[in-house]
């Protein structure tokens, strides 16, 4: 069928609508375009199809200009312009608003979306999957599809002080664990290399199941790599429930830094940070906008992770309740606490209600995963006495559930929601919304 693509989702495919009026999910395609497309499913309320060729190009389609970008799950808006890009996800943070949280005013709420660095070498981080093939081994990425792993030399979006110096890192940790594959049972579930252009500092995590590997020989091969620590993160459970049982330092400092906010922070190979260093400089200004902290303010930090948001609002308020669950992390935080030379932190591992702190807050700021806000923190939230809420999202349909949910407890009301880009050539976004005491 002939296609006219009208918008992107907030996903790896754009809509269209066939002759009938009936909505059709499109891969392959962006706004703007004219697609023959061929029909993948066709359920009750909507079908999928897969563009076969473009008839009419959009005025915003563009050639990647990295060749494997289209063949990459990871790079699925590579071929619109970035500020089409851009007014993309400021449209579908406005359509979750409106549609999921039954706001109103969300045309309103929500600021144009923000650009705080580069459209390509913004990230800090590079996961790749290991596939194995008899004795030959290789490194790659995954396929839109999800299952098959294509074979990579380099990765643009890796952020490197020289242009060009990403692809040599990636290629030589391939090219090393592909040398020592072949002459040793490597089980390895993935690799992930973190890399700051800020501090230097380069990290390559082996991921693998607990038991035996050979450790001297895996710090040997990848000496060419010049890497600033090597680790082997052990993990052990179901497939989609893997739990990371310990870490072992192959070599160098058995941790990776970066230096964000006017500060420098320590993460282990298991800890989230965000992948791209200059985005999360944005969102910390924009928390703290949002919050104006004083010196005398007590704060909270719900989902605290290693300390991005913890540490400025610690040396901006009296005092500061940190709440996170996920073991590693907490280890981080308080380690970055202590060399921050911070002690007005009380830093709590355990499950933000089950955790909720006691103490009645000033200012909170809450970055929850993809899930998004239980519904009793809403409620304890919502009965704190804060004369403000960070509440920082990469969900905009979480998000806005989340939103409706404040609205009906009357307490809380959002008055300013801002898309920060730190996923150029994807279709996520980062949001940091205020809300104020209604």
């Amino acid at each position: 069928m002939r296609l006219t693509i009208e918008r992107m989702t907030y996903g790896p495919d754009a809509i269209a609508h066939d002759e009938a009026g009936k909505t059709v999910f499109v891969s392959g395609a962006v706004a703007g375009d004219v697609v023959e497309a061929e029909l993948v499913s066709d359920g009750a309320s909507f079908s999928k199809a897969r563009a076969t060729s473009v008839v009419e190009p959009s005025p915003n389609r563009v050639r990647p200009t990295w060749p494997l970008a289209p063949a990459l799950g990871c790079t699925p808006w590579a071929a619109l312009a970035y500020p089409a890009q851009l007014e993309a996800k400021h449209a579908n943070v406005v359509d979750a608003l409106a549609r999921v949280g039954h706001l109103a005013d969300a045309d309103e709420l929500v600021a144009p979306c923000e650009a705080p660095g580069t459209p390509w070498h913004y990230r800090n981080k590079a996961e790749l999957a290991y596939v194995r093939n008899g004795r030959h081994a290789a490194l790659g990425m995954y396929a839109p599809d999800g299952r098959t792993v294509v074979k990579v030399d380099e990765f643009p979006l890796l952020d490197a002080p020289e242009r060009g110096r990403e692809s040599k890192l990636v290629k030589n940790v391939s090219g090393a664990l592909a040398y020592l594959a072949g002459s040793h049972e490597l089980e390895i579930e993935r690799v992930g290399i973190r890399r700051s252009s800020r501090t230097g500092d380069v990290e390559v995590a082996i991921w693998t199941p607990t038991g035996a590997f050979p450790r001297a020989q895996a710090r040997r091969v990848l000496e060419d790599v010049h890497a600033s620590s090597i680790v082997r993160v052990m993990t052990k459970g179901p497939q989609k429930a893997r739990r990371v049982i310990g870490v072992e330092r192959l070599f160098g400092a058995g941790s990776w830094s970066e230096r964000v906010a006017g500060g420098t922070m320590r993460l282990s190979a298991p800890s989230f940070f965000q992948v791209n260093t200059v985005g999360a400089e944005r969102l910390v200004e924009l928390v703290l906008a949002a919050l104006e902290p004083a010196e005398d303010d007590v704060a909270m930090d719900l989902y605290s992770g290693a300390g991005t948001f913890t540490l400025p609002l610690a040396r901006a308020c009296d005092f500061v309740d940190a709440v996170e669950s996920y073991g590693p992390a907490v280890r981080d935080l308080r380690r970055n606490l202590e060399d921050a030379g911070l002690d007005n932190v009380e830093a709590t591992g355990g499950d933000a209600d089950r955790e909720f702190p006691d103490d009645e807050a000033d200012v909170i700021v809450v970055d929850p995963p993809r899930a998004g806000l239980a519904e009793d923190v809403v409620r304890k939230l919502s009965e704190q006495s804060a004369r403000a809420i960070a509440y920082v999202s990469c969900d905009p349909a979480t998000l806005a559930r989340d939103l409706a949910r404040f609205r009906e407890l009357g307490a809380f009301d959002p008055v300013s929601v801002t898309p920060v880009d730190l996923f150029p050539q994807t279709f996520h976004v980062e949001t940091v919304t205020k809300l104020v005491r209604s």
